[in-house]
Formats: C-alpha cells, sequence, structure tokens
C-alpha cells in the first residue's frame, strides 16, 4: 500500500497558504516531502524550511525531505552565465541542464542552506536524459549517447557516494521522466544497469555498499508504462516514488484528471466588466471579453489556458487599457483580477467535462472523482511506495490524505 508524499513543485515561501499547508501536512503526520533545487527557484525549499521552524526536532526528524538537483534555471543560469558549470546542455534559451559532480556538490550546498539542514535524507539525479534529448538531436549514434549517458550518471554517483560518506547526504538515487516511456522510444532511459553503476560508484569512493536507495518517475491511471520499472525497482530492493498522479499524457496531449465545479460568479464578473467597458475607448477590451467568453470551452487542459494567459490575455490586456487614465484603470483592474479568477474556474470546469467525456472507458465504474479515482489507483499498485501530490491548500491536505484511510 502506497503512502502520499507532499509534493512541491509549485510551492513557495513567498505564498502564505503554501506555508499553511506544509504545516498541516507536517502536523498530520506525512512520512516524506519532495522538493528540488529548481522548484520556483529554490523558494519551495525555503518554504519547507518555514513550515519546519514550527515543529520540535523529533516532528522535523519523522518527515524525509527528498530533493533533486540538474536543472539551470532562474538564479542558477544567471551565475552559470557569469561563471560556466561543467557539462552543460543548453536545452532552451531559458533551461540548462547539467549533473556534473562539480554541480552536484554546489547545488546541494544550497539546498542544505535554503532547507536549513545539516544533511539531505535523500538526494536525486533530476531528469539526466536532457543529455540523451540534446544527442539525438545532434544525430549521435544510440550506442554512443547511452555509453555517454552511463558515463556521466557514474560520475555522478561518484559524486553522490562522496556526498554520503561526507554525512551531507543519507541516500540517493534518481528521478526520470524518461523511465516511463515505451523502451522503443530514443528517448527511453535505460534502467536496468543503474545498480552496477552504483556499486562501481561505492567501490570507486570506498565505501562498502551503495546507497542508491530511489527512483522516481511519473506513473498515474493513464500513463502505466512506468509500472513496468516500478516492478524492475522493487525486485532490486529500490523504493517508488510517483510524480504526476493527477496529469496524464496521452497521443501528445495533457489531461487534468481532476473534477471541478462550474464558477457561480462568473456570469456575474463578465457582466460588470462588459458593461464598464461598453465604450468607444474600450471596445478592444470588450471585444476581447466576448472572444474569451465563447472560448472557454476550447483549451485542452487547464495548463493550456495558464500558459494562454501569461503570453497572450494578459499582454493584449495591457496593451488595450494604456489608453486610459491610471485612476480608471487600477479600478479597472480590480474588476479584471477578479474575472480572471473565475475564468479559470470555468475553463476547469469546461477541461474536465471535457477530459471525463474523452476518458469514459478509462473511468467507467469510478463512482467518485477523477481524482479520487486516479489517486486510489495508485496507492493500490504494490510496486509503488509513495505517490506524489501538490497540496497547495490546506483543504486538499484533508482531502489527499484521507483516502489513505
Amino acid at each position: 500500500m502506497s503512502n502520499f508524499a507532499f509534493g512541491t513543485y509549485r510551492i513557495s515561501d513567498l505564498n502564505p497558504q503554501h506555508i499553511e499547508s506544509l504545516k498541516e501536512a507536517i502536523d498530520a503526520g506525512i512520512a516524506m516531502i519532495d522538493t528540488s533545487s529548481n522548484y520556483m527557484d529554490g523558494g519551495a525549499e525555503r518554504a519547507i524550511a518555514l513550515a519546519f521552524r514550527e515543529f520540535d526536532e523529533d516532528k522535523i526528524n519523522s518527515v524525509e525531505i527528498v530533493s533533486k538537483f540538474g536543472y539551470i534555471q532562474g538564479s542558477n543560469l544567471l551565475a552559470h552565465k557569469e561563471e560556466p558549470f561543467e557539462e552543460v546542455v543548453e536545452f532552451s534559451e531559458d533551461c540548462f541542464h547539467s549533473i556534473s559532480k562539480s554541480f552536484l556538490s554546489q547545488q546541494l550546498t544550497l539546498s542544505l542552506k535554503r532547507l536549513e539542514m545539516k544533511t539531505l535524507d535523500c538526494y536525486l539525479i533530476h531528469n539526466p536524459e536532457y543529455y540523451l534529448f540534446d544527442a539525438i538531436k545532434n544525430g549521435i549514434s544510440k550506442d554512443e549517447r547511452l555509453d555517454e549517458m552511463y558515463r556521466r550518471i557514474e560520475l555522478a554517483f561518484v559524486g553522490l557516494e562522496e556526498e554520503v560518506k561526507n554525512g551531507r547526504i543519507r541516500s540517493y538515487g534518481v528521478s526520470s521522466n524518461s523511465f516511463s516511456v515505451s523502451h522503443s522510444s530514443d528517448e527511453f532511459l535505460p534502467y536496468e544497469d543503474l545498480i552496477v553503476l552504483a556499486d562501481n560508484a561505492a567501490e570507486i569512493v570506498g565505501n562498502d555498499i551503495n546507497s542508491f536507495t530511489t527512483i522516481e518517475l511519473p506513473i498515474n491511471i493513464l500513463e502505466q508504462e512506468g509500472l513496468k520499472c516500478a516492478t524492475w525497482a522493487k525486485e532490486n530492493g529500490l523504493r517508488v516514488l510517483a510524480n504526476r498522479p493527477l496529469n496524464a499524457k496521452r497521443d501528445n496531449l495533457m489531461f487534468r484528471l481532476c473534477d471541478y465545479d462550474e464558477s457561480k460568479e462568473y456570469y456575474n464578473y463578465l457582466n460588470e466588466l462588459m458593461e464598464l467597458s461598453d465604450n468607444g475607448i474600450l471596445r478592444p477590451f470588450y471585444n476581447l471579453l466576448e472572444q474569451l467568453d465563447v472560448s472557454k470551452h476550447k483549451f485542452g487542459w487547464i495548463g493550456d489556458y495558464d500558459f494562454f494567459l501569461y503570453s497572450q490575455i494578459l499582454p493584449h490586456m495591457k496593451k488595450t487599457l494604456n489608453v486610459i487614465d491610471e485612476e480608471n484603470r487600477d479600478t479597472l483592474l480590480s474588476f479584471i483580477d477578479l474575472y480572471l479568477q473565475e475564468y479559470r474556474k470555468m475553463v476547469a470546469y469546461e477541461c474536465s467535462k471535457n477530459t471525463k467525456n474523452q476518458l469514459k472507458e478509462l473511468f467507467k465504474g469510478c463512482d467518485s472523482s477523477m481524482q479520487q479515482c486516479a489517486l486510489k489507483f495508485l496507492i493500490q499498485r504494490k510496486n509503488i511506495d509513495y505517490v506524489l501530490v501538490g497540496m497547495r491548500k490546506p483543504t486538499y491536505v484533508d482531502q489527499i490524505l484521507s483516502l489513505e484511510e
């Protein structure tokens, strides 16, 4: 039977509600919190430290902290441009990656400082397959790129074994999305040799046994390929952390496996805004509201809307509102903020209806919400030790942990 762990992908130390959610989960007896150096540019780790300040040492020691390294984004990217890290893969303009020993050591130092800890329970290499993506793009043969991938992982394992020896971590592992793709895919990261690489690393460092304990990968009711890796892991004495339990992919489409309620306030805010903007000066804004209203059911999943909001809607609104004076603009912005909150609820509601319709065969016999069925599917898997779930509101903590009862 699996346990739920607190996933901190979108947790920030600047959001009081996130801190309260962490406190609620810790107080309720959560056994693990999963984080990473790049989550909110270190904000997730700082949030964990803030939450822990409310508890005594025994309570803190009862919660295992798992963090990761590999991504070079945000402040790390700025630091890289000043003094380049080693063996860096440039995936995109704002996302670089490295699993070099020197980067590992530097990142662990920063993570321990943010977490206000001297020792980290478990430290994971975060998506090492970025090297594979780069090698595929550059036309490197499969044998060559896998040999280089294994070389990089083994060197990282040496660094991790050294950190175990030095007492800065207790164990380590690998978190990889490529454990969950088909074995025939070029992007698949073969996992069967990882234990040999860990044994080699332990021998190089002079440790009696390796401290490779953990793998993390996406598994959900829609994407079950990762269960093969989970079976291998358990057969070899490793524990399995399943991430992305409610954000599922199929045929290059994303699905949010959650039911959402229809907003009861949406049309009130929409009508107020349209009335305020029904004039010659704000006609472009009025037209935008009309377009948004008729398009609220057209998003594939809520993530598509979030991207569209920041890349298209907000810039267009800003440009449109520049034609009015500051006082009236501030008044209108307060209405817009409320409207956009309710619009997102409507988009989520429409997306959940579409998802349930498209996946009706998958959820046939599901007599509760999609999220409850999806999570129960995972906690019933014998080969999964922990299911990582984002719990950004205290109410989410109660809802999720109640499923274990």
